[in-house]
């Protein structure tokens, strides 16, 4: 390219006129050549493609003030030879939403944000810092989580690992965050013990080398009841796996390298074992394995069911509903704002049934796989209001594409839109890929 636009220049300098005439002629043949130049190369780089990176980072996580974005992206732009757009977001469920959906080619992430991007089609990098343990932290005198019922605990931001690993060590030990009268998130990291101590709660979560030095203090009031197996520590990296070969390899280098250290973030020097992603994934998000008084049904059994008329909701975002969908399926978004919890409360989310669907008749409900809590709520919500034959897709629309079934990706029909869902049965007539 650089060879081309050279020539083009040169060709433009050739029998040049004299005098007072002249120097105009070639100073209007040199803003020629200039604008030509940048021309070619600005055609030469939209012809090129970019890279879209996502940072995702937990509020509460202080570091997260002065990360760089400006010379991450300039860098990784340089060694990767393309544009890197770069993106920030502290909302992490929205970022392991789109993980489902590959929205960006590369994310800079906490573990459980890379490990949800893992099972849709990412490949791992590393992280910055070696595993973490978690600890369940509770006040003196209680001896396991069922002692807890009826007290408070303190959690960090709703999305963030450390409530994730809370969560799920509470659903290990047989309760679930309905066990405490309250569930306090806030945005500071480790203030939960200092809480115990005070007595505003009786349990936290916390990483193991902070519990250590806190009871090493002398003045703690705590212990702990319930310690986790290690998790990816610090922000993992991971990258899709259909990128081009040679471009993956310009990226991983370079994340791998010297040169690669994240302002704020950290340089990837670990290698964690796939295991622990694949730990913290079905530990902290994944809804559960069943659900009471719905039946959990597989892509087979949906389109089956499907091709027999029975209605199956899309409970995903409009947006995620018309760019791919199951044929015949009708859009209800689900509006998540209540915990990801067996004990979620309904009136905290927003899901418009309409009043003239069937109660008698059975429906699916489905999202965007088994970390996707909506279709679980939804589902619940069905059952709280009198829908007396409920099937749960679990695996939603992963599982679905996995089975290699039919996806319409046309314009939706307003009959398969919200307002219309009251009649709107499934049909997998002429659907479109």
């Amino acid at each position: 390219m650089q060879g081309f636009v050279g020539d083009a220049v040169a060709g433009l300098g050739r029998h040049e006129p004299c005098g007072f005439i002249g120097m105009a002629v070639r100073e209007g043949r040199f803003q020629m050549k200039t604008r030509l130049a940048w021309a070619l190369m600005l055609a030469a780089g939209s012809a090129a493609a970019d890279i879209k990176v996502l940072v995702a980072v937990d509020p509460s996580d202080r570091e997260s003030m002065v990360i760089s974005m400006q010379d991450i992206g300039a860098t990784l732009s340089r060694a990767a030879g393309v544009p890197a757009r770069m993106s920030k977001s502290q909302d992490l469920s929205d970022a392991m939403r789109s993980t489902r959906t590959g929205e960006y080619d590369v994310y800079i992430a906490p573990a459980h944000v890379a490990a949800s991007a893992l099972s849709h089609g990412y490949a791992l990098v590393g992280s910055t810092e070696p595993d973490e343990v978690y600890q369940l932290v509770a006040r003196s005198g209680a001896k396991a989580s069922a002692d807890l019922k009826g007290g408070r605990i303190y959690l960090p931001q709703q999305d963030s690992v450390g409530a994730y690993m809370a969560r799920g060590m509470l659903n290990e030990s047989g309760q679930s965050l309905k066990t405490f009268r309250d569930v306090l998130y806030r945005r500071t990291s480790g203030a939960g013990l200092f809480a115990i101590d005070t007595g505003i709660v009786d349990a936290t979560v916390a990483k193991r080398r902070e519990v250590e030095q806190w009871l090493k203090s002398g003045d703690s009031k705590g212990r702990v009841i319930i310690t986790s197996r290690p998790v990816p520590g610090g922000m993992s990296v991971v990258l899709k796996k259909d990128m081009p070969e040679a471009l993956r390899a310009k990226i991983e280098g370079w994340f791998l390298s010297p040169a690669g250290a994240m302002s704020g973030i950290g340089r990837v020097a670990f290698r964690p074992d796939a295991a622990t992603y694949r730990y913290v994934a079905a530990l902290g998000n994944w809804t559960p394995a069943q659900l009471p008084g719905a039946k959990v049904v597989t892509a087979e059994e949906v389109s089956a069911l499907a091709r027999a008329g029975v209605t199956v909701v899309d409970v995903r975002t409009a947006k995620e509903f018309n760019e791919k969908r199951i044929p015949g399926a009708v859009s209800i978004p689900y509006v998540e704002k209540s915990v990801k919890d067996v004990a979620f409360d309904p009136k905290a989310d927003e899901f418009a049934i309409p009043d003239a669907m069937d109660r008698a008749k059975p429906v699916v409900f489905h999202c965007n796989g088994p970390e996707c809590w909506k279709s679980y709520k939804a589902s619940q919500v069905a059952l709280s209001r009198g829908f007396k034959t409920v099937h749960w897709f679990r695996g939603g629309m992963p599982e679905w594409e996995k089975s290699a079934l039919a996806i319409d990706t046309s314009k939706p029909a307003p009959d398969r839109l919200a307002a219309s869902a009251a009649a709107a049965p499934a049909t997998l007539a002429a659907p479109k890929r």
